[in-house]
């Protein structure tokens, strides 16, 4: 069965090749074929996000997307990426915050910027959300957003096991609404994709051998198996 998320995928998939497409073509035959793959993709997205919506929300969708094609190789569209921490302490207790916008509690984690590697970014966005100085030790998770369903655009998480080495904990006022450190049986609610995180979270801060957790591939990717 069809689902929203699939729609989502699909239509995302189609953006990223017509955008890609219109980045690389000198030919105003393809660029017309290009433009009318995002209309087709525009379309599959309006009936995902919004399925009252109409040839406006399409129209402004294919807009924002054409707005977004670059020329040449900076013009090739990949996903975006996120770098989160799983932060433990000296009690084995996990650092979650709980985020400004949504109220759900998840551990640290912020976009990648441009300029920082990603363990640079980790110990960055660390300090910043809660004030804690943190030593990265190894990747435990590579997610794929869109696959797994946890967000409506291409996005690649990579997320690190981290030890606290300092600091003193407060959190940012504009991005969370609290911060704290929490054992395995005591959680605060709600949590953000637990079911993702947690077993694997917690297994790191014991020190426990965990393979990096990522999606296997589908035969074919495209159909459920």
């Amino acid at each position: 069965m069809t689902t929203s998320d699939d729609l989502v995928r699909w239509s995302e998939a189609l953006a990223g090749i017509a955008r890609t497409g219109l980045a690389f073509t000198k030919s105003l035959y393809e660029r017309e074929r290009f433009e009318e793959v995002l209309r087709v993709a525009a379309d599959m997205r309006v009936a995902a996000d919004e399925p009252a919506g109409g040839s406006a929300e399409a129209l402004q969708r294919t807009a924002e997307w054409m707005r977004s094609v670059g020329e040449g190789v900076p013009g090739y569209v990949t996903p975006k990426v996120a770098v989160g921490a799983v932060v433990g302490n000296d009690k084995g207790q996990l650092l979650l915050v709980q985020r400004a916008d949504s109220g759900a509690w998840l551990y640290p984690t912020g976009w990648a910027d441009v300029g920082y590697s990603p363990a640079e970014i980790v110990v960055k966005e660390v300090k910043e959300e809660t004030g804690i100085d943190v030593e990265p030790l190894r990747l435990v998770a590579l997610l794929d957003g869109l696959r797994l369903g946890f967000t409506r655009i291409p996005l690649y998480s990579l997320v690190f096991h981290c030890q606290a080495v300092g600091g003193e904990l407060s959190f940012h006022p504009l991005e969370c609404s609290d911060a704290g450190w929490f054992s395995e049986d005591s959680l605060p609610s709600p949590l953000a994709g637990a079911e993702r995180w947690k077993t694997i979270a917690f297994a790191a801060l014991r020190g426990e051998p965990i393979e990096v957790a990522f999606e296997r591939p589908r035969q074919p990717p495209w159909r459920e198996s």
